[in-house]
C-alpha cells in the first residue's frame, strides 16, 4: 500500500479542472482543444459502435439493366460523436475482394449478422481507429459482392464507384438504405474528410480516385498499388501474363451479375490485345498521366521484390507525384507482395495512426516533417532519409566492356571499343536466377558485366534505365536486364510462398473487438535465406517497340535496333567487397512470356549503357571502384533463392 507521504497534494479545484480539460480534449479533438503534439485516443465504444450498410448511387449503368448502379458501403462508426453533434473523418477501403478472395494475410472476408448488418470487417482498421473517433467504410466495387454494375478492372466504373462514395461522404452524392428502392440516407455524421487505404487492387483504386482530384479525399495510403494497368500486363510490349483484364474481371465479379456483364468482358478483351500495343483502354487506366490532379497527400508503401505488382508502379507514380509537388512519404521493404502489417507491425500501426491523425483530424504531430523515406536494408533493419531518392543521388552512366571470356565482361565508365560485341541466345527455360548464379561463367543464354570487388559501399536509389543496341536473328525478340549484387547476404526469401514472411500460430490484438470481429491477428516473422547474390532491379521489353513504346513491329533479322529498358525502382546498397553486375538476357523465365521465336541477339557494347541512380553520382562510383581488381571469370555456380515462379494473375493481398 502506498504511504500517504508519497501521494502529491493536489487541490480539489485543480483535479476538477484537469478532468474537464482531459474530457474536452477527448471529445472536441485537436482543433478545439489545441493540444499539440497529441494523438487521438481510444475513448469510444467499439462494442456499441453503429454498424450499417448503405448503397451509393454511382450515376452509371454499367450492367445495362436500365437502372443506375448502386455500390454497397458497409460502415462501422462510433455512436458517441453523433450523439454529441460532432462529425468525424473516414478511413475507406474500396475493394473487389470482400466476398471472393478476402483481405490480409488470413484472407478475411466481410461478415454480416442475421439482420444483414456488418458484423466482421477484415483487417485492423475498424478495431483500432473506430474507438479513436474515425469511421471505417468498406466499399464493394461495382459488380462485386453486394454491389450493382460490372467490374471493368481499374477503368471508369471501378474508379467512379469508389469516388461516388467519397462524394456522398462529403454531402454531394445520393445513397439509399437498400440495393433497390429504400429510403434516401445522408452521411450527416461525416465531416467530409476521407482517407483511402488498401493493398494491391484496393491501393490501385486509391491511386485512381486521387488522380480524379475529387474534393474531400485528404490522403491515400496505397500499399503495393498499380499506377498504370498497362504496366501490370506488359512491360514495354513484353507480356507479363498469358491472359488479360477480362479474365481478371471474371474472377472477382459476383455471381448475381449473370449475363449482364458479358459485354463488358468482351470489351475488355477487345481493348487489351495480346500484341502488347497501347490502346485507349490502357489510357483510361493510366493514373500516372493525371498525377497533376492529385490533391491528397500520399503515403506509398511497396515491396522492392514484389513480382506481382512490380516495383515500376511505385517508381513511376512516386516520380510523377514529385514533379507535381504532392506531399508524400514512402516505405520500401525487401519483401514481395506483402502488407507492412505483416513485416513491421508495431511501427506500421503507430505511423499510420499519426498519419491519419494529422491529415484527417488535424493534429500537429510532426508526421509531415519526419523523414520522408524508410528503406529496409536487411530483414527487420531499416534506415531513413529526408526524402527519396536519397539526397545526393545522380544518374550515372556505366558501360559494359568485353572481358577475358565470352559473355563475361566488365562494368565501368569507360566505353567499349567500336565493334565490340557479345552474343547470346534466348532460352525461355532460364531466367534471372540462372543468369545470376552463373554471372562469372560463359553461358549461351546471357551476357554479364560486373565491377571488381568494391572498395567502398555503393548505393543505388531510385529508377534506372539500360539502353541496348541489339541485332536479332529472327523477327521477334524479348530482352531482359537485371542488376545484381554479387556477394553473400541474408535476405528475405521473396520467391517462397510467404514472399518474405512466415505466419505464426500465436495472435496479438490491435484495437478493441467483439466476438464477430476480435481485432486479433496471427503474428509473423521474417522468412530469410543466406545467398551469394541478390537480384535487386529488373526491366523487360519487346525489341519490336524500339521505335514506339506503344506499338510493336516486326524486326528485320540481321538489323541492329536500339531500345531503352526501364528498370524497376529500388534502393539497394552494394557493400564493400561485393560486385555490382548488369546481366542482359532474353526471356526472364517465370516473369515474362517468351517471344514467338528463339532469337540469337548480338549486343553492340559500344552502344550499350546503363543510366543508374547512384548516391554520390560518378564520384562515388570512382571511389568505390578505385584500385578494384578485375572481376574474375569462371568459378562454381552461386547459391541464391529459388527461381521466381509465375506470379499470381490476381493483384490480391490474401
Amino acid at each position: 500500500m502506498t504511504s500517504p507521504a508519497r501521494i502529491p497534494r493536489i487541490s480539489f479545484t485543480a483535479l476538477v479542472l484537469a478532468a474537464v480539460a482531459a474530457l474536452l480534449s477527448a471529445l472536441l479533438g485537436p482543433s478545439a482543444a489545441q493540444a499539440a503534439p497529441g494523438e487521438s485516443r481510444p475513448v469510444y465504444s467499439y462494442d456499441h459502435a453503429i454498424r450499417e450498410s448503405v448503397w451509393v448511387d454511382t450515376g452509371l449503368d454499367g450492367d445495362a439493366d436500365g437502372r443506375t448502379d448502386r455500390v454497397a458501403a458497409d460502415i462501422v462508426r462510433p455512436a458517441e460523436p453523433a450523439q454529441q453533434g460532432r462529425r468525424i473523418p473516414v478511413i475507406m477501403d474500396a475493394s473487389p475482394y470482400y466476398s471472393c478472395c478476402g483481405r490480409g494475410n488470413e484472407s478475411q472476408k466481410k461478415t454480416y449478422d442475421d439482420r444483414g448488418r456488418p458484423a466482421g470487417f477484415p483487417l485492423f482498421y475498424d478495431n483500432y481507429f473506430v474507438p479513436r473517433g474515425y469511421a471505417t467504410v468498406l466499399v464493394d466495387l461495382a459488380g462485386t459482392n453486394r454491389s450493382d454494375g460490372c467490374v471493368d478492372v481499374g477503368g471508369p466504373s471501378d474508379i467512379h464507384s469508389a469516388r461516388a462514395v467519397v462524394d456522398w461522404l462529403a454531402g454531394r452524392g445520393r445513397a439509399y438504405t437498400a440495393r433497390t428502392g429504400g429510403r434516401p440516407v445522408a452521411a450527416g455524421w461525416s465531416n467530409g474528410r476521407t482517407g483511402m487505404i488498401g493493398k494491391s487492387w484496393d491501393a490501385t483504386i486509391a491511386n485512381g480516385v486521387a488522380a480524379t482530384g475529387v474534393s474531400g479525399l485528404k490522403t491515400i495510403v496505397p500499399i503495393s498499388g498499380i499506377s498504370s494497368w498497362y504496366d501490370y500486363y506488359f512491360s514495354q510490349g513484353a507480356p507479363l501474363y498469358d491472359s488479360g483484364p477480362d479474365s481478371l474481371a471474371g474472377l472477382v465479379e459476383s455471381p448475381q451479375t449473370g449475363t449482364h456483364c458479358a459485354a463488358v468482358q468482351r470489351a475488355l478483351a477487345a481493348g487489351a490485345p495480346r500484341s502488347g500495343d497501347w490502346t485507349p483502354l490502357w489510357t483510361a487506366r493510366d493514373y500516372v498521366r493525371d498525377a497533376g490532379r492529385v490533391r491528397a497527400s500520399v503515403f506509398l508503401v511497396h515491396g522492392m521484390q514484389d513480382l506481382n505488382v512490380r516495383t515500376r508502379h511505385a517508381g513511376q507514380w512516386w516520380d510523377a507525384l514529385a514533379r507535381h509537388g504532392v506531399e508524400r512519404k514512402i516505405w520500401l521493404s525487401q519483401t514481395g507482395h506483402v502488407d507492412p502489417f505483416d513485416y513491421r507491425r508495431g511501427a506500421w500501426v503507430t505511423t499510420l495512426h499519426h498519419w491519419f491523425d494529422h491529415y484527417l483530424m488535424g493534429y500537429d504531430n510532426g508526421i509531415e516533417r519526419a523523414p520522408g523515406a524508410d528503406v529496409e536494408r536487411a530483414p527487420g533493419h531499416w534506415s531513413t532519409d529526408a526524402r527519396w531518392p536519397a539526397p545526393g543521388t545522380a544518374t550515372t552512366v556505366l558501360r559494359p566492356r568485353a572481358g577475358s571470356a565470352p559473355g563475361v565482361g566488365v562494368l565501368g565508365t569507360a566505353k567499349a571499343p567500336r565493334g565490340t560485341t557479345e552474343t547470346f541466345t534466348d532460352d525461355p527455360r532460364h531466367g534471372e536466377a540462372d543468369w545470376a548464379a552463373r554471372a562469372g561463367q560463359s553461358t549461351a543464354d546471357k551476357a554479364g558485366f560486373s565491377t571488381g570487388a568494391l572498395r567502398r559501399p555503393l548505393r543505388l536509389s531510385g529508377s534506372g534505365t539500360v539502353t541496348v543496341t541489339a541485332t536479332p536473328s529472327t523477327s521477334t525478340a524479348h530482352l531482359s536486364a537485371v542488376l545484381v549484387d554479387l556477394g553473400p547476404a541474408t535476405i528475405r526469401d521473396y520467391t517462397a510462398d510467404g514472399e518474405g514472411i512466415t505466419t505464426l500460430d500465436r495472435r496479438t490484438c490491435w484495437g478493441l473487438g467483439t466476438p464477430a470481429d476480435t481485432g486479433c491477428f496471427k503474428e509473423t516473422a521474417a522468412d530469410t535465406k543466406k545467398v551469394a547474390y541478390t537480384v535487386f532491379s529488373r526491366g523487360w521489353a519487346d525489341l519490336g517497340t524500339y521505335a514506339d513504346a506503344r506499338k510493336g513491329r516486326p524486326l528485320i533479322p540481321g538489323k541492329p535496333y536500339t531500345i531503352t529498358l526501364h528498370l524497376a525502382a529500388s534502393d539497394h546498397v552494394v557493400p564493400a567487397g561485393h560486385r555490382l553486375a548488369l546481366l542482359v538476357g532474353g526471356t526472364d523465365a517465370g516473369l515474362i512470356d517468351p517471344p514467338a521465336s528463339r532469337p540469337a541477339l548480338t549486343l553492340d557494347l559500344s552502344r550499350t549503357s546503363a543510366a543508374l541512380p547512384l548516391t554520390g553520382g560518378a564520384p562515388a562510383f570512382a571511389r568505390a571502384t578505385a584500385g578494384a581488381p578485375r572481376p574474375p571469370s569462371g568459378g562454381a555456380p552461386l547459391d541464391g533463392l529459388a527461381p521466381p515462379h509465375a506470379p499470381s494473375r490476381l493483384p490480391a493481398g490474401g
